[in-house]
């Protein structure tokens, strides 16, 4: 049996969220176009007759603006600096390889089994696709260079091949029913943070923060209460919208998504909290005994 951890680096918006969830087949990690939308290192198990291989997303690298921004970024580099078989990083295709992406690379050791990873290349035509290819060889010592489209999930199966050729023996970490590391309540406020992102325009910061403050399940039901954290009392207004319609929205969508995940029926109640800094919003929710 093969089974060993693979990172996920990158900037931000170049797929690894999409990836993640090709990968384990199951909307884990939330996804945005938006600017810090991975908060957390989440991890995604892939299961076959022969393998297991724990996919573990984490946060787009970028240059810090802000607390919050240096915190993704710290758990970014812990991920690329431990022990794992191998690391993917990702680049947008459409884009190339521009100084970000240059940046992190610095960061990676030349000897770690780092693929490099062209997503979105349904965008691209042949020629673009061969001089990426070509240009990207002499910037770092890739084990492989594998053009993938995550969103239209080409080439997954060969990146899987790939991967496994790297791979140490050794007994599965998780049960073949387990494919992820975090809770049912961290599931449950990361769909109505993806909902807020879709729905809401630049004018919203991107620092939202939800947290699930209760969580009950029984055979047929959850019930769940998110707490939606903002740092400002004017965005109250826009987040809530005309006679509540948006949030409503929120949570219709939330719900949908969290159902269809779930498998059984969820009561999904959402309420938004003013907290304007963010040591502040730790401090609240430590208080109130959530610890996600």
């Amino acid at each position: 049996m093969k089974c060993g951890f693979v990172s996920i680096v990158g900037r931000p918006n170049v797929g690894k969220s999409t990836l993640l969830n090709e990968l384990v087949g199951a909307h884990l990690a939330i996804t945005s176009d938006k600017v810090g939308t991975t908060r957390n290192v989440i991890n995604g198990v892939y299961n076959d007759d022969d393998s297991q291989i724990i996919f573990v997303d984490t946060p787009g690298i970028h240059k810090p603006s802000s607390l919050l921004d240096k915190v993704l970024n710290k758990k970014s580099f812990e991920v690329t600096n431990s022990e794992i078989s191998v690391m993917l990083f990702l680049v947008d295709g459409e884009k190339g390889i521009g100084k970000g992406d240059k940046f992190i690379l610095d960061k990676i050791s030349k000897d770690a089994n780092v693929f490099l990873i062209i997503n979105k290349v349904d965008k691209l035509n042949n020629e673009k696709l061969i001089k990426e290819i070509n240009d990207s060889k002499d910037m770092f010592p890739f084990k492989e260079i594998i053009p993938i489209s995550a969103l239209r999930s080409k080439n997954i199966e060969e990146l899987i091949k790939a991967i496994k050729k790297y791979l140490p023996t050794g007994n599965k970490m998780y049960e073949n029913e387990e494919f992820t590391n975090v809770s049912a309540r961290f599931m449950a406020s990361e769909a109505v943070r993806e909902k807020l992102l879709l729905l809401t325009s630049k004018e919203v910061p991107y620092t939202i923060t939800c947290y699930t403050e209760e969580f009950k399940e029984t055979e047929k039901l959850i019930r769940c209460k998110v707490l939606v954290i903002i740092d400002r009392e004017n965005l109250k207004k826009i987040i809530i919208g005309k006679r509540g319609t948006l949030i409503k929205e929120v949570g219709m969508r939330a719900r949908e998504n969290l159902e269809k995940f779930f498998g059984k029926k969820v009561y999904l109640e959402t309420y938004v909290k003013v907290i304007d800094n963010w040591r502040d919003q730790e401090k609240y929710l430590t208080e109130l005994g959530i610890d996600e």
